[in-house]
């Protein structure tokens, strides 16, 4: 153990390339580079357009089973299998999501990947880094400033108070500001009602940043954001207060793609980063597709599990922008299998076939849902601890190769784009055969339909009951218009159930719809199901106890 370095400390030993060579080793023109600082920039979304006769390469999407506190290892997989495309000859580039704040202080501390596959600076990523975020939220809190103001001066669009659904964005678990009452103070101080936060990440205008294909678009898709209802019950936009034009002026910058390095010098977008339970949880259309001009392999992830983040990514991105990936990866890890099958924390590093077989049918209902549902070739990559045994090991590739998928040991952690070989070429193997593409639901289906068919097919549910006031909510959306959008579902991330004590892959449960909300910026209608939030709190030992810095300015504690 004495050998043994944290990530932070490996990502701080790594030298960095100039961010202008990796601009340059991917095929950036120095005129779209705008840099920050040595080793960060933005990329000028011209650069999309000025390609747009290029052909894309290849999109691989990397998922994961249900998360445990096993961990499973995606970004570190995503990051690893594209410095290991890199090492077999391709031209590879990796295009994630920006770390939250909430999580880096939060339980995860850094998500910047781990070990020797990660993404450099990681200090700069997991903290403020190009300042996205910010911008986000300042977007955010414009137009809530602007519902109050317009309130106050007299109100002429006879906003009811009581019928505002848009609530402000901070980047921080902070449960106090789930439920707050503003306006205190008398008359001058504004008008009293009911507020909250949401954390920025689960933000309408995160949403519209991560979909927005350009900046006509960004503004658009602002435009219709619904803010509340009149006293009439008609919708309030946020064109209707005037609010879009300052709004996109506030996120000019933030649209670009950020433009980074792994720490084998691989090129890689970072860019948006909405929570997958509660958002669609996929990195931006931008930097998708900027990346796909510039490689013949790009490889993304979707956040969470693939019921929530391959869902979203499926149903929700590559319907809006055409996109379809060539092969799916799904990470999973003995230990969370054995977690699954119900082994305490304590006890995964003692070998159980039993409780591995247990914990096996959570691996293998994501492998047929991305195979059979939306039709992709697969593969898992199985994310090595040392304590794997062989015996382990042999039980997943034999019950994975009886549904027609190999496993391939993913040893990135450890070896860097080196382990991510054996992945790497099952990819491109996957990657050359035809699939037969599919959503899990059609458009024109009524939304109660729509949400009915993700939790019969994706989640596999006996019923899905949707409340009397969430069926109410859902009809008058299909009655203003917008009942042809995709559904966005945010439930726990922890169980194919809306229950997240449900492990594995649980059947005769019932999902309870509690909520609809229609963005029509974003474009989807969000449905809650069971008791999510979108503002979580900070556990009773915040990551946030361990990070320091130094004189020097080095920070640690970031993993």
């Amino acid at each position: 153990m004495t050998n043994y370095k944290s990530d932070i400390e490996i990502a701080q030993a790594c030298q960095k390339k100039k961010i202008g060579e990796i601009a340059s080793a991917a095929g950036i023109a120095e005129e779209y580079v705008e840099q920050y600082g040595n080793y960060k920039a933005k990329i000028d979304y011209r650069l999309l357009k000025d390609k747009a006769d290029k052909p894309n390469g290849k999109l691989i999407l990397v998922t994961a089973i249900t998360p445990t506190p096993a961990g499973e290892g995606k970004t570190t997989t995503s990051v690893g299998l594209a410095d290991g495309l890199r090492k077999i000859g391709k031209n590879a580039m990796v295009a994630l999501r920006e770390p939250s704040l909430g999580p880096v202080f939060g339980i995860k501390g850094g998500a910047a990947g781990g070990g020797y596959a990660q993404v450099v600076p990681m200090e700069d990523i997991n903290l403020h880094f190009t300042g996205d975020f910010h911008a986000v939220g300042a977007a955010n809190n414009l137009l809530a400033a602007m519902i109050d103001n317009h309130i106050q001066q007299g109100n002429a669009l006879r906003i009811d108070p009581k019928q505002i659904t848009w609530k402000r964005a901070v980047d921080m678990n902070d449960r106090q500001l789930r439920h707050i009452v503003g306006g205190l103070g008398g008359r001058v101080q504004g008008v009293p009602r009911e507020d909250g936060f949401e954390i920025t990440v689960a933000s309408e205008v995160m949403a519209i940043l991560c979909l927005a294909t350009d900046i006509t678009d960004l503004k658009n898709r602002l435009s219709r954001i619904i803010i509340g209802n009149t006293y009439d019950g008609k919708p309030v936009t946020a064109h209707d207060l005037k609010a879009e034009g300052a709004m996109a002026a506030l996120l000019k910058d933030a649209l670009k793609p950020n433009l980074v390095q792994t720490l084998e010098g691989t090129p890689a977008l970072i860019h948006g980063g909405p929570f997958a339970n509660i958002a669609h949880g996929c990195n931006s259309v931008v930097a998708t597709k900027t990346a796909l001009k510039l490689s013949d392999y790009t490889v993304t992830e979707a956040g969470f599990a693939a019921d929530l983040g391959a869902e979203k990514f499926i149903d929700i991105k590559c319907r809006m922008t055409g996109l379809k990936p060539s092969a799916v990866v799904i990470v999973a890890t003995v230990r969370a299998l054995k977690y699954h099958g119900g082994v305490s924390k304590k006890e995964l590093n003692e070998e159980n076939l039993q409780a591995l077989e247990a914990g096996l049918p959570n691996l293998l209902q994501h492998v047929s849902n991305v195979k059979k549902v939306f039709g992709l070739p697969c593969v898992v990559a199985l994310n090595a601890f040392p304590n794997d045994t062989e015996a382990e090991l042999n039980l997943v590739r034999e019950k994975c190769a009886e549904l027609g998928v190999n496993v391939a040991l993913s040893e990135v952690w450890a070896k860097g784009g080196e382990g991510g070989i054996e992945l790497a070429e099952e990819v491109v193997r996957l990657a050359e055969e035809p699939n037969k593409f599919k959503y899990s639901y059609d458009l024109d289906l009524p939304l109660e339909k729509k949400i009915s068919a993700i939790c019969h097919r994706v989640y596999h549910a006996k019923h899905m009951f949707i409340l009397a006031n969430a069926r109410k909510k859902a009809k008058k959306i299909e009655e203003q218009g917008f009942g042809d959008l995709p559904i966005c579902m945010a439930k726990t991330q922890y169980s194919f159930s809306d229950d997240p004590k449900l492990l594995g892959a649980p059947r005769d449960f019932t999902v309870q719809v509690t909520d609809v909300k229609v963005c029509a910026g974003a474009g989807f209608v969000v449905a809650y199901a069971g008791d999510i939030m979108t503002m979580p709190g900070l556990p009773k030992v915040p990551s946030a106890e361990k990070i320091d810095i130094d004189e020097d300015g080095v920070i640690s504690g970031l993993f």
